[in-house]
């Protein structure tokens, strides 16, 4: 990440920054003292698996807001928001009063509505039980889109190489999720960087005459719509298995994500490996589209846990092939980069950017 923001790794360093943060000051280079925020805020990262929690801080004239501690819960070992939220504040020993929280879905008369959460997200409960002044909430693929405007060459891995090197275009920025859905959202240039919240996984999924459409046909009755998620996530590579295994008669020895992916990687079974070749492929498909629709000439970014097993797997697969297949417009797909970037912190400090460059109060305006 750019420089900005720092991690404090330990818990007791943790526990001490947070406590100490009204007292911190830091001198700038021309001699004036700046104090830092002396109140830190929350910011959350909540998907259908994990939540993600950090405590920042900010000073002004700094782009980016600083980690003082991170924490990652798995959303299954309890039975609400709050009681993560508050087993971090009683770690850290603090006690904020504002939430960045970022999450899965959107927010429909004050509630978030996700079908992949384990438990009703409802803000202004939040807000009561926490004893908190605000709660703002975004979408956490917006939140990972204003992420990406702090990542360095170093914090991502190229899938994509455009032809064209001598000077980088500045455009609209895709990032995509395949995780327990399928996320997708937009960053747009300017002064100001704004972010569409989109539900480009609910894109009905294009099949190609010939095996995907075998597939297709197994997965699901005719005439439905079946949306890119439906593969283009963990859920939708079981999906996928299980389809295959039915066609080639074949019985299911993998039943989670994560092994068919090992699976698939090691080469050991056949229909692990099929699965795992026709994912990349219509992922290819799914951000080629992207790309064109979007006009994403700033890049196109892959987030998500389980891609980053499978990197190898994707650069030798069909996904650039399919991503430049495009007709007329390939020319085009050429420009565009696609990198994977290693999902952790982008979406918890992506909040805490949205929150502190005042997008919570424009959406309220």
């Amino acid at each position: 990440m750019k420089d900005g923001y720092r991690e404090y790794s330990g818990a007791e360093h943790a526990h001490a920054s947070s406590s100490d943060a009204a007292q911190k000051k830091d001198v700038e280079p021309s001699g004036t003292v700046v104090t830092l925020s002396s109140e830190p805020f929350l910011a959350a990262d909540v998907g259908g698996t994990h939540a993600r929690i950090g405590l920042l801080s900010f000073r002004p004239n700094q782009a980016a807001p600083v980690v003082l501690a991170y924490r990652v819960y798995k959303c299954a070992e309890y039975t609400s928001l709050d009681a993560i939220v508050r087993s971090f504040c009683h770690e850290h020993a603090v006690r904020p009063q504002r939430l960045a929280l970022a999450c899965a879905g959107f927010l429909h008369e004050g509630k978030v509505v996700n079908n992949n959460l384990q438990w009703p997200v409802v803000p202004a409960a939040l807000e009561k039980q926490l004893g908190l002044s605000d709660v703002e909430v975004l979408n956490d693929f917006e939140a990972l889109a204003y992420g990406t405007a702090y990542l360095d060459v170093g914090d991502v891995r190229p899938l994509h190489r455009p032809l064209q090197n001598e000077k980088m275009i500045t455009g609209p920025v895709v990032i995509v999720g395949p995780g327990t859905g399928l996320g997708v959202a937009v960053r747009l240039p300017g002064a100001k960087p704004n972010v569409l919240a989109t539900e480009a996984g609910h894109i009905q999924l294009a099949a190609r005459v010939g095996r995907e459409q075998q597939v297709l046909a197994e997965l699901t009755q005719a005439d439905t719509h079946v949306p890119y998620d439906y593969v283009l996530s963990g859920p939708g590579l079981l999906r996928l298995y299980g389809a295959l295994c039915r066609l080639e008669r074949q019985p299911t020895v993998f039943h989670d994500p994560a092994a068919i992916t090992a699976a698939a990687c090691a080469g050991t079974n056949a229909c692990a490996v099929e699965t795992l070749q026709l994912f990349c492929g219509w992922l290819g498909s799914f951000l080629g589209d992207l790309a064109m629709l979007y006009g994403a000439t700033g890049g196109i970014y892959l987030a998500g846990g389980f891609l980053s097993q499978m990197i190898e797997f994707v650069e030798k697969s069909t996904f650039v092939s399919r991503f430049l297949d495009k007709g007329v417009m390939r020319p085009f797909q050429q420009t565009v980069p696609v990198y994977v970037v290693d999902h952790a912190q982008l979406a918890v400090i992506g909040a805490a950017s949205w929150l502190m460059n005042g997008h919570a109060q424009d959406k309220a305006a």
